[in-house]
């Protein structure tokens, strides 16, 4: 199934881009707010690949919910709501994790949002290289319309 195939490229280019927020956040943030800084860019890192898990596992759950109809309201329904799920997660753990003592907030906010732009590109990657049609071929027999 290409769908398949498309959430695991999803999420191996999500790891790939989490990862490398990972590295280079953390000796930044090591260098800039030392320990806080590197824990910030750690966590910030792990709930940005956190968020792109999410994202494949509600297209999953959509598909296989709908049969493969994304024009099915549930479909959309599923999609919105782990949209929305995201939303709101991020909106608390950053209301949580800015308050904390031991991360520095500037750079926590600054791996989630570079996680979060770069979770896009990989999803964006993942649906360009995963060569899924977006048109079905005409049936024999059938009529022109």
């Amino acid at each position: 199934m290409n769908v398949e195939r498309t959430l695991k490229l999803s999420l191996v280019y999500g790891g790939v881009v989490s990862f490398l927020i990972a590295i280079v956040g953390s000796v930044v943030g090591a260098l800039v707010a030392d320990l806080p800084g590197l824990l910030a860019a750690l966590i910030g890192a792990a709930v940005g690949f956190l968020f792109v898990g999410i994202t494949a596992l509600s297209v999953l759950i959509a598909v296989r919910s709908t049969k493969d109809d994304p024009s099915s309201p549930l479909f959309f329904v599923i999609i919105m709501g782990a949209w929305l799920l995201k939303l709101v997660g991020f909106i608390v753990f950053t209301a949580v994790f800015r308050t904390v003592e031991g991360l520095d907030p500037v750079v926590l906010f600054v791996c989630l949002i570079s996680a979060a732009v770069g979770s896009v590109g990989a999803d964006v990657v993942a649906v360009l290289r995963s060569r899924i049609p977006y048109t079905e071929p005409p049936l024999p027999g059938a009529v022109a319309d």
